[in-house]
């Protein structure tokens, strides 16, 4: 009887970084390969490209996608994913490299090739590498975001990649109905806490935004380009936000890119109505405008880290009348999580207290401890579970919460680990 081997090569007890080898007698595939967006990137575990038979990707957040590049140094390999994820990646390792690229072992040509090198995959639609057959489904985590069910050797596996099973605006969420499993690789970034209700928390949004502009105020919420952005948008239109609403940065170049994948949105018309209503911030005159306008700047980055949001924060920041308003999970040691916890931040190139009002509103694209309860709970079979993309104990904290409360096989693996299937 052959056996499935499953490898770990990072993404383990950290969020950052992830990638899984899955290897039959005869093929080898990875699912994502990540970067760490520490000050300077970092790796998985290297694999010998000529041993990588194929590369799948679940979505484009680049501690998913950041080092795939690296397969397309000296040789082309095949890069399955379906192609709004494909254009999405583009942008986010584009700008990585523009960044970074002092750190990184590739270039634009890479990216380039790797671009030249995908296989569309439709959700649902069984694809072949060798002998390893999968499938991708959504994830409701961004769009263009998946789920990877893959069989082989007579075993069925799925790695959730980072998941959400809400409903939110902008997604369906993940429906995880896939019968009798062998093995889980599922995520754990907030298995130690519950997101507020969805309803509550877009409804304290928008009455808090609100508030402030009508007091003549500008709110600046700082938001991922690629999903969080366009989320802000359409909670403000679906819940008849009547005042400006500018957006910037990479947010828009994502928005417009979204604008030809409607198919993968939960409510089209909703995204449509929301792009028409915002102002697309084209230069810097439109950005001064925008810091003297009452009204909501959605601006990437979403902890800070750069991209025009930095700009504003040192204009908005002065001004006790106005909001800065996170919407995004804060890594420690950002900017995001420094001005949420300290209240400060860079203003005209010294750190200084902020006087704007700094809130934090729980917008996850995850699921809460909840949810990843349930969504194992749902799963068929008697399969191994192991638990990755968790910070600060969470892997081991979701792992020790099957073992004891479903009494299933349940393994937190650390970076180098492999299984047998």
């Amino acid at each position: 009887m052959n056996l499935l081997q499953i490898g770990f090569l990072g993404g383990t007890h950290e969020v950052g970084r992830i990638a899984i080898a899955v290897k039959t007698d005869e093929t080898q595939v990875l699912l994502d390969y990540g970067a760490m967006l520490n000050h300077e990137p970092g790796f998985p575990m290297h694999v010998p490209p000529k041993d990588v038979d194929a590369i799948i990707l679940t979505h484009s957040h680049l501690d998913h996608s950041g080092a795939v590049p690296i397969f397309y140094i000296h040789e082309k390999k095949p890069l399955y994913t379906n192609k709004l994820n494909l254009e999405l990646t583009q942008i986010l390792i584009a700008d990585f490299i523009h960044l970074s690229s002092y750190y990184l072992p590739y270039e634009y040509l890479e990216l380039k090739s790797m671009m030249r090198s995908n296989k569309h995959v439709d959700f649902g639609v069984e694809e072949k590498i060798g002998d390893i057959k999968f499938q991708l489904f959504n994830s409701g985590h961004i769009p263009g975001g998946a789920q990877i069910l893959v069989e082989a050797e007579g075993k069925r596996l799925l790695y959730t990649g980072d998941f959400n099973t809400i409903d939110t605006r902008l997604l369906e969420g993940a429906k995880m109905e896939y019968g009798d499993l062998d093995a889980v690789i599922i995520e754990s970034t907030y298995a130690d806490e519950d997101h507020t209700e969805r309803l509550e928390i877009e409804k304290r949004f928008v009455d808090e935004v609100t508030d402030v502009v009508e007091r003549g105020g500008t709110v600046l919420v700082p938001a991922f380009g690629v999903g969080r952005s366009q989320e802000i948008a359409c909670v403000l239109t679906a819940h008849h936000f009547e005042h400006p609403v500018a957006m910037d940065g990479m947010a828009r170049e994502a928005s417009r890119i979204l604008m030809n994948y409607k198919e993968f949105l939960r409510d089209p018309k909703l995204f449509m109505d929301a792009l028409h209503s915002v102002d697309w911030v084209e230069g810097w005159r439109d950005r001064r405008k925008a810091t003297k306008t009452p009204g909501v700047i959605i601006s990437p980055a979403g902890m800070l880290k750069g991209g025009p949001a930095v700009f504003y924060t040192s204009k908005i920041g002065k001004k006790a009348q106005n909001a800065i308003f996170l919407v995004s999970y804060q890594i420690p040691g950002t900017p995001g999580r420094e001005l949420l916890e300290k209240g400060i931040c860079v203003i005209d190139g010294k750190m200084r207290k902020v006087k704007a009002r700094v809130e934090h509103f729980d917008f996850s694209s995850h699921c809460g401890a909840s949810q990843l309860k349930e969504a194992v709970k749902k799963i068929g079979g008697n399969p191994k579970i192991y638990v990755v993309h968790g910070a600060e104990g969470n892997c081991e904290l979701f792992a020790k919460w099957t073992r004891n409360e479903l009494g299933l096989e349940a393994i937190a693996p650390k970076t180098g680990d492999t299984f047998k299937v």
